[in-house]
C-alpha cells in the first residue's frame, strides 16, 4: 500500500490507543495543573481563529478590490 507524503508525519497517530491519550492527559495535568488547562485551551482557540481569520483575510480582500466602483 503506498503512503503519500502527506501522511508520513501523522503515522504515529495510528496507534494511540486510550491508555496512551489518559497517559498524555494526566502529564499535561501534572504539569500545569487543574486551574492552568482552562486558560491554555482558550489561548489555544484564540490562536487558531485568528490563523482561520488571517488565512480569509486574502479572499476577502480580494473580493473587496473587484467590486469596487472604477472611476
Amino acid at each position: 500500500m503506498a503512503t503519500s507524503l502527506l501522511n508520513i508525519p501523522f503515522l504515529f497517530l495510528q496507534e494511540i490507543g486510550i491508555k496512551e491519550l489518559l497517559l498524555i492527559a494526566l502529564v499535561v495535568l501534572l504539569l500545569f495543573g487543574g486551574k492552568k488547562i482552562p486558560e491554555l485551551m482558550r489561548g489555544l482557540g484564540s490562536g487558531i481563529r485568528e490563523f482561520k481569520d488571517a488565512k480569509d483575510e486574502p479572499k476577502k480582500e480580494s473580493k473587496g478590490a473587484s467590486e469596487a466602483p472604477k472611476a
